[in-house]
């Protein structure tokens, strides 16, 4: 194994594993459908470990989520449908056929230009695949959330449907934050529900206009938040106090110290 490459020699591992005679009795139980959850936790993974910044992480993470493509491609190798040679030359064919400006006839685009051409090549690959004529063609149905609304929101923009200008996207949250007060006022628990799907739609768009990933900054926020909190309970812990023993007004005290603290290890890295 010493001879193979790096990626030759995670084939032949996943080779073994398969094996039908000497394989591991997991391994061979997976189909491409149960595999699923296990290739979402591995990208989230990998996502928390580049957030943390830690190089030996990210390696090792982004060894599990190429270990999940290589198995996907080992099952449909088995299956007669594809191999991991057939992926990954489809694929350094499209990435080729929707960056004409660079394999093509090079031109000087901007960033916009670059991101309109690359729908407009999209939208013909899919109506080469018989897709219907929906701008939405393409979407999977089961994206977390928040990626489906960019999504949504960015297709929509292709055909115009969309503002040039941030005020009216920060007016539309206001927009949606006094509809939500409203049915909170109203105590219609399904119709608040619907109004805060709105909001948070919104703030979607807000960060698409400010070229901010809304899934990044809000993981980057949540990450924030347990550390603040982590930091609260060590300074309880030293007092031999739990964080339920005390007030909010004294939670909140130790949550400014917090800040304050953190953000001041963080300026100083």
């Amino acid at each position: 194994m010493n001879s193979f490459t790096g990626v030759q020699a995670l084939v032949t591992v996943m080779q073994r594993l398969r094996d039908p005679v000497g394989g591991c009795p997991w391994d061979l139980q997976q189909s491409m459908a149960s595999l699923i959850p296990y290739t979402l936790e591995e990208a989230y993974e990998v996502a928390a470990a580049i957030t943390a910044g830690e190089p030996a992480a990210i390696k090792d993470e982004l060894g599990d989520l190429l270990f999940q493509v290589v198995f996907y491609a080992q099952l449909g190798k088995e299956q007669e449908l594809f191999d991991l040679d057939a992926i990954a030359k489809a694929t350094a064919e499209k990435l080729m056929r929707r960056h004409p400006h660079v394999f093509g006839e090079h031109q000087a685009l901007s960033d916009a230009e670059i991101k309109a051409q690359w729908e407009q090549i999209k939208s013909e690959e899919r109506a080469e695949q018989g897709q219907s004529d929906s701008v939405f063609d393409g979407i999977a149905n089961n994206l977390p959330s928040i990626l489906m609304a960019q999504k949504l929101q960015k297709r929509a923009a292709t055909v115009g449907f969309d503002w040039s200008e941030m005020a009216p996207v920060i007016a539309k949250i206001r927009e949606e934050l006094a509809e939500v007060e409203d049915e909170i006022r109203a105590n219609d628990n399904a119709k608040i529900a619907a109004e805060i799907g709105d909001l948070l739609f919104a703030v979607v768009n807000l960060a698409r206009h400010a070229q901010v990933n809304p899934e990044h900054a809000l993981r980057l926020t949540n990450h924030k938040f347990k550390q603040r909190f982590q930091w609260i309970e060590t300074q309880l812990a030293q007092q031999q106090r739990r964080p339920e023993e005390l007030s909010l007004d004294e939670l909140e005290t130790y949550w400014q110290q917090a800040k304050q603290q953190l953000n001041h290890v963080e300026s100083k890295k």
